[in-house]
């Protein structure tokens, strides 16, 4: 049973590739797309913040919009069954005293006020010392959570033969501005982190799927 369960997994790695376009004609039933989003829902996150929200851009004028500012975008718009654009808190709002880090240490998480107390110094510890308290910063290492959440939700759905596409390829100011005229971004909240689209690919690859070997990646000590 494991051993079936770890070969199903490898396979759902080697199928997922960077799908640039998809089948227009074949859309990702909405149960399966919950499953993808439940994955980066429950995705981990440092100190438990869950820096994340997926907007799923299904309007298809919107998608016009975005399309003439997402170079590495252009075959995945126009095609994907769903689009997500990932957006990342902003240092504003993991700052050690803002709202959400307390809603989320005492309405998520239930910490009782003392632990509460004693977790806000350890965590402004920590974006001083480890971060630098720097804004930028912050933001960045937001990011790269979010980064986490996107890989799961990829193999999450090439476990039930779904395609996807990660895409940086972007002009983040643009779509950015995009976003707050949409109405989408409100406020300092959120800045975008990266996209990612799903559907069903068009065609197979050309070539299989390539990489180094482990022996030339991985070093035991």
């Amino acid at each position: 049973m494991i051993e079936s369960k770890k070969q199903e997994i490898l396979n759902a790695y080697k199928f997922r590739h960077a799908c640039k376009a998809f089948d227009t004609n074949k859309k990702i039933p909405d149960e399966d797309f919950h499953f993808i989003l439940e994955t980066g829902r429950l995705s981990p996150s440092s100190f438990g913040f869950e820096p994340w929200k997926f907007v799923v851009i299904q309007n298809a004028a919107l998608r016009e919009k975005l399309e003439p500012v997402s170079g590495g975008a252009t075959g995945q718009l126009p095609t994907a069954s769903h689009f997500v654009i990932i957006l990342a808190r902003r240092e504003n709002s993991l700052r050690p005293d803002s709202v959400y880090v307390n809603k989320m240490w005492k309405d998520i998480h239930h910490m009782p006020e003392e632990v509460v107390l004693d977790w806000r110094d350890f965590y402004k510890s920590f974006i001083e010392r480890e971060i630098e308290d720097n804004d930028r910063l912050i933001f960045e290492w937001s990011i790269r959570q979010n980064y986490i959440a996107m890989g799961n939700m990829m193999t999450a759905a090439a476990l039930i033969g779904i395609d996807s596409c990660p895409i940086e390829g972007f002009d983040k100011k643009q779509v950015t501005a995009i976003l707050q005229n949409e109405g989408i971004i409100n406020g300092d909240d959120f800045g975008v982190a990266c996209m990612v689209a799903f559907g069903y690919r068009q065609k197979h690859p050309k070539r299989p799927q390539t990489r180094q070997q482990l022996d030339e990646i991985v070093e035991w000590r």
